[in-house]
């Protein structure tokens, strides 16, 4: 069990924030941290990795102090046995994709880079340099990596937010599979909520340093009464007239779609603006 019960004092865009976040994460447990940008979620894995210091409160996993103020305890991060997965995967160029994996480790063991090599399929490229792989291939470097001193905890901050949706969806095979086989207890912070549903089976929301709503991803997400309509946020990527009426192109997730609008509703519409599109109408294919 890992109980963290931490504050600190934060400047944020908007101003002064104080976070301050409490909870207890199961062993084997993928619990995501979700909220708007600048909440504090990266924040907190930072302080979990001892990557920057609390202002006070605890950190315990199984029964080791990580960080206890009033006991002045703060273990620098290479004491703590984690694994971290960052948004730019800050792989070393100079290194090659089995270097890097091996980096990782205090001692020399070619055994087990090799299984972290074939698990993650980087066979075929285990010689090649960061600069030469795609982004799917250096975010399972990256995570592999992460893996390889079989941390307590994995630290996953939004790792496949600048891959495009199909290797995406393939990475967060890879990831489920990687954490179920290994036993991990793992924290995500994503603002993707396919992803969320995907994953994990308990989300933390934060808002403004502050942890507002925990549960599963169906009480935190669904459990809003339907009002018999629902609405999709969408993005206006054109909008033209066609005979005499005006059709806008929509981006909903990643699918493209033409609705027809009235003049009232183009008025002051431009390509980039957000709207909501509501419909009462639901047909399974």
């Amino acid at each position: 069990m890992i109980v963290i019960d931490i504050a600190r004092q934060l400047h944020s865009a908007a101003g002064p924030m104080r976070l301050a976040f409490a909870a207890r994460i199961e062993r084997h447990e993928l619990a995501t941290l979700f909220g708007p940008s600048g909440a504090g979620k990266t924040t907190i894995l930072r302080l979990l990795a001892g990557l920057a210091s609390p202002d006070e409160g605890r950190i315990e996993v199984d029964g080791v102090a990580w960080f206890d103020s009033a006991r002045r305890i703060d273990l620098p991060a290479r004491q703590r046995s984690i694994g971290f997965v960052f948004q730019d995967y800050a792989l070393f160029p100079n290194l090659t994709v089995r270097e890097n994996i091996a980096y990782a480790l205090e001692t020399k063991d070619e055994g087990w880079v090799d299984e972290l090599v074939a698990l993650a399929d980087l066979k075929s490229l285990q010689q090649r340099m960061p600069a030469t792989l795609s982004g799917g291939q250096k975010q399972r470097v990256a995570l592999v990596r992460a893996l390889a001193r079989k941390p307590a905890l994995l630290l996953l901050d939004e790792p496949l937010s600048a891959l495009d949706h199909a290797m995406r969806v393939q990475l967060q095979d890879d990831l489920l599979r990687m954490h179920q086989r290994f036993g991990l207890t793992t924290m995500l912070v994503s603002h993707d909520v396919g992803e969320v549903f995907r994953l994990s089976r308990r989300v933390l929301r934060i808002e403004g340093g502050r942890l507002v709503e925990d549960g599963s991803p169906e009480q935190v997400f669904l459990h809003r009464r339907m009002a018999g309509r629902f609405n999709l946020r969408a993005q206006v990527l054109s909008v033209r007239r066609q005979d005499v009426v005006h059709v806008v192109a929509l981006l909903i997730g990643q699918e493209i779609t033409e609705v027809i609008a009235s003049e009232d509703e183009i008025a002051g519409l431009r390509p980039g603006d957000f709207v909501s599109v509501s419909s009462k109408a639901f047909s399974p294919i």
